[in-house]
């Protein structure tokens, strides 16, 4: 079994070499895409690391926009047009790191084949989802490039009804759905299901924080359906009234310890290295 892990990133090269050096396995390999916006010097010499390659064609990513879903689907067909017979596709940020030995991590997916596991809630009176309609019913210009762009985003929410969603289907998604691992077959179909729906492409465009619903509602509503498993094997907090995850420090090491999860996020070295540190002792310890 060979797999392949997609990180997206924008920032922190050593902490990704980090990341990359902890999760490193003779069947893992590494697709790098970088924020089109963020010079590649400073992390070229991360293709030095085995087993290591970058996204060609990348995109600008605006953070809630559109653009985020485009590059994970550029960054798709590249790893499916790899000539690597792999049995995963595990999406990660440049923000994640393992909290389980490495060769854990391989052999439950070795122990798994076949399945998707990303996670949605299944509450539609969520939290999550009373906000997240808005997603989709009003226009969002986050990856428009003008000047007063919110203003006139605001006045058209006023003035034009409700958008629908082009396609006859029921949502899925949550705050998790983001990140997610899913056999390359799985991958292929979401890829060829995007690229053949123009209707639905247009209507992407104007969604904000689409990672967090588009994917998890085109899998759902797939053949692929019932290999799902509603799990996307990462240890996530959130705090009330913030929109992106927590930074996870110190602190947080012995309820990650416990938990069964896999990866976590995020992490981030320039706030808190010590966390990083300290995982590396206990996994060390216990693989």
């Amino acid at each position: 079994m060979k797999l392949a892990h997609l990180i997206m990133a924008y920032k922190n090269p050593q902490q990704i070499e980090r990341m990359i050096r902890s999760l490193a396995h003779p069947s893992f390999d590494f697709y790098i895409h970088l924020d089109k916006k963020i010079d590649l010097s400073e992390f070229d010499y991360l293709k030095r690391l085995d087993n290591v390659f970058f996204i060609q064609d990348r995109v600008l990513c605006n953070w809630g926009g559109y653009s985020f879903v485009n590059a994970i689907f550029s960054s798709l067909k590249e790893v499916l047009a790899a000539e690597e017979d792999y049995s995963y596709i595990n999406l990660m940020s440049g923000q994640d790191y393992p909290i389980k030995p490495v060769d854990d991590i391989y052999n439950f997916f070795l122990l798994n084949p076949n399945k998707c596991f990303i996670s949605y809630e299944e509450d539609p009176q969520s939290l999550w989802w009373k906000h997240a309609i808005s997603r989709c019913e009003e226009y969002h210009f986050t990856d428009a490039n003008f000047k007063g762009k919110y203003m006139l985003q605001s006045l058209i929410n006023k003035l034009l009804p409700k958008r629908a969603f082009p396609l006859a289907i029921p949502f899925y998604g949550s705050s998790d759905s983001s990140w997610w691992a899913i056999p390359p077959d799985c991958a292929r179909y979401i890829v060829d299901f995007m690229a053949s729906n123009k209707s639905l492409q247009r209507f992407m465009a104007y969604t904000w924080g689409a990672d967090e619903f588009l994917i998890a509602t085109l899998i759902m509503n797939s053949p692929f359906k019932d290999q799902v498993v509603n799990d996307n094997l990462r240890y996530i907090t959130w705090s009330n009234g913030i929109a992106n995850p927590r930074v996870l420090m110190k602190d947080d090491l012995a309820p990650m310890k416990l938990s069964e999860k896999f990866i976590a996020r995020k992490f981030d070295a320039t706030i808190d290295e010590k966390i990083l540190d300290e995982l590396d002792i206990y996994l060390t310890k216990i693989q």
